[in-house]
């Protein structure tokens, strides 16, 4: 019921945008009849105005995919580059967490797990909103971060890599994915801090061993083990749907994109910060030279370029 209503919702809109366009053309005909050069004006701000329109509404058929309107649950893996890597996990997670509330959508940090020395050696986050699926599964992938490294005392340039990984969530209520409680091992421990001190007396972190498939997934983000078990839960729900649809394809990760390391040559976008500043994607060519504004959030044209090249391609 909920697809079907979204449909319609498409095909008014469509309808829409050919009446805007007819009712363009009309008023073009009679500025030109007239020859009213006021009329220039609002048909140049209409004219822009539907444009935008229309290219909102073309990347709306890139959205179109069966969990492409799901809430997102994005992970960001460390990759090569010791501790460097494990702070741009961290920089990676508030970018994303910045883009989340720019777009007014819900956010939640589902897990982190520190790194040694700093930073996160992974990081979860849940984001909704319309198409949060669709729209972050652009980000699939390897991001290369090139700076002078604050943690090497001879300030020398440091390449960090970081894989993320995106997955739609599971309709709870609808029973999608089941998971039954004899399939499943669960192991309790003291979360942890930075370099790896405990930060919590009780055994509120959890572990969740799916045994039927193998799936390992932990959480340690709340002090409650009870929030920390629903969230392991939530995640463990959506590695499953993933695996399923996997099976189902023909190639592997129709959903997740192809898995690859996390390391030299295998990017997707590189951030460099030394010796000059700029974002690149390297499937789009599209770039920016605010580097800050994009580390805080602003990655809408990046996730757009990407979608409408996958339109095209």
């Amino acid at each position: 019921m909920q697809q079907l209503g979204q449909l319609q919702q498409s095909v008014d809109s469509w309808r829409e945008m050919q009446s805007r366009v007819a009712d363009l053309l009309e008023l073009t005909d009679l500025a030109i009849e007239n020859s009213d050069d006021s009329l220039f004006d609002e048909l140049t701000a209409e004219s822009e105005n539907v444009a935008a329109d229309l290219a909102r509404a073309e990347m709306q058929l890139t959205l179109s995919g069966p969990y492409d309107d799901r809430p997102a649950i994005l992970t960001i893996h460390s990759g090569a580059g010791g501790t460097d890597s494990h702070d741009w996990v961290e920089m990676l997670l508030g970018m994303y967490a910045g883009w989340a509330t720019k777009s007014k959508r819900p956010v939640q940090v589902l897990d982190t797990a520190y790194g040694d020395e700093a930073g996160l050696r992974t990081g979860t986050l849940e984001i909704g909103g319309p198409h949060a699926f669709g729209y972050l599964s652009a980000e699939v992938g390897v991001h290369r971060l090139v700076r002078m490294s604050p943690f090497d005392p001879a300030r020398r340039r440091q390449t960090s890599f970081a894989r993320v990984e995106v997955l739609p969530t599971a309709l709870d209520d609808e029973g999608e994915v089941e998971i039954r409680p004899d399939d499943i091992k669960m192991d309790f421990f003291r979360s942890s801090g930075p370099g790896g001190q405990n930060v919590q007396k009780v055994a509120s972190a959890v572990r969740i061993t799916h045994l039927p498939t193998g799936l390992v997934v932990s959480c340690q983000t709340e002090r409650s083990q009870h929030q920390n078990r629903d969230y392991a839960l939530r995640i463990l729900r959506a590695r499953l749907l993933a695996r399923r649809e996997e099976e189902r394809a023909e190639h592997l990760s129709q959903l997740r994109g192809e898995r690859v390391s996390a390391e030299w040559g295998n990017q997707i976008r590189s951030y460099v910060l030394h010796p000059y500043k700029s974002v690149k994607d390297h499937r789009t060519d599209y770039q920016s030279g605010n580097t800050d504004a994009v580390l805080g959030g602003e990655i809408d044209e990046f996730i757009e370029a990407y979608l409408v090249t996958k339109l095209g391609g």
